[in-house]
């Protein structure tokens, strides 16, 4: 990394041991997921990752606040981190009484429609980028049905892909590597301990 390396935050939807909300928004790049939480980490957002293969996607898209919170508004850029194709492939489908209630797997053109809507640039990632991921967890193809990278670890594997060690100082706040029963979280931890290792990325607390 450069003397003149610009900083660049990935920001978890984890608690922060104290407020980095100035250091964050001095950044050159702030990625962030999902539905951010407020409080101590700014505001600052140039690029907002999200799910789309859940009921939350369709939560968001029938909550009209949400197009105006504070991360969506700052967002430049809107990523759905699957591609139709992983969805159609890997993702449990709705039985024929859930899809009588509404209930989808893919929210893709949903949130195509109503985000952009909004004035946000969206852009789909690559399939094999998901694919990628697993590999790089160890998922193996016979248990893509049962376990999935989390956003936040496609995000970090996004950024480290895209933007050069030499050009970009990133960093990590917000992630306690919990949550949803489904993603492999002890892979995940260890696998970003490795870059860390690496001297690719460093952890701002």
């Amino acid at each position: 990394m450069s003397l003149s390396a610009k900083r660049l935050i990935i920001v978890g939807n984890g608690d922060l041991s104290r407020d980095l909300s100035a250091e964050i928004d001095a950044a050159q790049f702030v990625l962030r997921f999902n539905e951010p939480k407020a409080g101590m980490s700014g505001t600052r957002t140039d690029l907002l990752m999200m799910i789309n293969s859940s009921k939350q996607m369709q939560k968001w898209l029938q909550e009209s606040d949400f197009v105006h919170s504070p991360f969506f508004v700052a967002a430049r850029e809107i990523m759905l981190v699957h591609h139709p194709l992983i969805i159609r492939k890997y993702c449990v489908q709705p039985n024929v009484l859930s899809r009588l209630k509404g209930r989808r797997t893919d929210w893709t053109w949903a949130a195509i429609n109503i985000l952009g809507s909004a004035g946000k640039e969206i852009r789909i990632m690559p399939p094999q980028d998901y694919i990628d991921g697993c590999r790089e967890l160890g998922i193996p193809e016979d248990k893509m049905h049962e376990v999935f990278p989390s956003t936040g670890f496609l995000g970090i594997r996004y950024i480290l892909k895209n933007f050069s060690k030499n050009d970009w100082d990133i960093k990590l706040c917000g992630f306690g590597w919990e949550g949803w029963k489904r993603h492999a979280w002890a892979d995940e931890r260890r696998w970003v301990s490795g870059k860390i290792e690496e001297g690719l990325l460093s952890i701002l607390d």
